[in-house]
């Protein structure tokens, strides 16, 4: 991204490349993949360099418009603090969303369920240890989630980091899978 700065005011923002009219000139869109930087900055173009320090993930926050600014020979577009989403509305959300995953990995064994009720078929033990384990998790998970304090530490539990031993996990863990 680039825009057009005037005596020290961004006048024009260029998303993609296309030509423009700066004064009697006109300038092809190949000059932004064409020129060096300091020919573009000559006639007052210039990078757009993005600072997302601010910028959260959108799933837990809100994040404010990005806003520009020019000093220092330097085009900067940045974000405000960004707001949590109610903890709470986030609760149930995450609740709902965990609830939604576990019906449908019981669904996946619930014919071994139906087998049993019409034909008085045995179900096997991997599947029943397996049904228990996932229904465990799913409670400890939503204890977890419930237990969270803050929006942040509700981001904390979903948030996968490399362990020391190369595996890749996150404070929450996840649903046991069925291995037969």
């Amino acid at each position: 991204m680039y825009a057009l700065v005037t005596d020290g005011t961004i006048t024009k923002y260029f998303k993609n490349p296309k030509g423009f009219t700066l004064g009697d000139l006109q300038y092809p869109k190949d000059i932004f993949t064409k020129w060096s930087t300091s020919e573009l900055e000559a006639i007052g173009i210039y990078k757009v360099v993005f600072d997302n320090s601010n910028f959260k993930n959108e799933y837990y926050y809100t994040n404010t418009n990005q806003s520009f600014a020019f000093a220092n020979d330097t085009l900067t577009a940045s974000y405000e603090a960004a707001t949590p989403k109610p903890h709470a509305d986030l609760k149930i959300e995450l609740i709902r969303d965990l609830k939604q995953q576990v019906a449908r990995l019981l669904q996946l064994t619930d014919w071994y369920i139906t087998r049993n009720t019409e034909k008085s078929t045995a179900i096997p033990s991997a599947i029943t240890t397996h049904r228990d384990s996932v229904r465990t998790k799913q409670a400890s998970m939503e204890t977890a989630i419930t237990n969270a304090s803050n929006t942040p530490a509700l981001e904390i539990l979903y948030t996968y980091t490399e362990q020391s031993d190369g595996t890749v996990t996150r404070p929450l863990g996840e649903l046991p899978t069925l291995e037969i």
